[in-house]
């Protein structure tokens, strides 16, 4: 198979390559995609799309293992901490602070610094799996495996502001057909569930070493959500 076919395999499974799709480049979406792959259908999981990983990848009725739609460890442990927010003035609250840590980042030590990338890190280490091991928002752009669509507990990212670079993640709760819902951190300096513009969200990810999602519905609507919060 070439490099495209290979591609277009991945992409009918499901598996999201990103904007250039099925390009005939081995970059490192299609590496990650391909390394989930083999994970879910039983092979050695080092991303060489082989000829074993081929014959899979051509066989229409290959058992993957994929989740059923119930919630994984990161979001459990992330909804434990929806109310979370930062302490007033120039206190700081630990518990936000624990999150830089827990992320990888213990030097930083106020309530200040932007945390949205430190809470979706730092819930998805606490649940043992690696974490994009930066706080910049969009790092989770290029982190684990694509998702076509959104799904329950999903890293979801962004934009913001119109930026080429800034931009917001959370994990995806609910979504419509104008909507996401995502529980996020530093959502107005809380942890709670706000309601975001499908169009401006830019990936949906998911972690490599965890089967994809099964199929499911999300919720539409989502009681509480709020609206317009600063992600800043």
């Amino acid at each position: 198979m070439t490099v495209a076919e290979i591609q277009r395999a991945l992409l009918a499974r499901g598996y999201d390559l990103g904007p250039s799709g099925a390009d005939g480049d081995a970059g490192p979406r299609t590496i990650a995609a391909v390394t989930a792959f083999q994970r879910s259908a039983g092979l050695v999981a080092d991303g060489i799309a082989g000829p074993k990983t081929q014959a899979a990848l051509q066989k229409a009725d290959i058992s993957e293992r994929r989740e059923a739609p119930e919630k994984p460890g990161w979001l459990v442990l992330a909804e434990a901490l929806n109310g979370l927010k930062e302490a007033p003035g120039a206190k700081n609250n630990p518990e936000v602070v624990k999150l830089f840590a827990d992320a990888g980042f213990p030097g930083i030590k106020t309530d200040s610094t932007a945390w949205c990338a430190a809470f979706v890190n730092a819930v998805l280490e606490r649940a043992g799996h690696r974490g994009s091991r930066s706080l910049a928002a969009r790092s989770f752009e290029s982190w684990g495996v694509g998702l076509p669509a959104p799904a329950l507990g999903a890293i979801a990212t962004k934009k913001r502001n119109g930026s080429a670079w800034q931009g917001h993640t959370g994990l995806v709760v609910g979504a419509n057909a104008t909507q996401v819902f995502l529980l996020g951190g530093n959502q107005s300096d809380a942890v709670n569930v706000a309601a975001f513009k499908r169009s401006e969200i830019v990936a949906y990810r998911w972690p490599g070493d965890v089967p994809l999602p099964a199929p499911h519905t999300l919720p539409a609507t989502i009681a509480g959500a709020r609206s317009g919060v600063s992600e800043a």
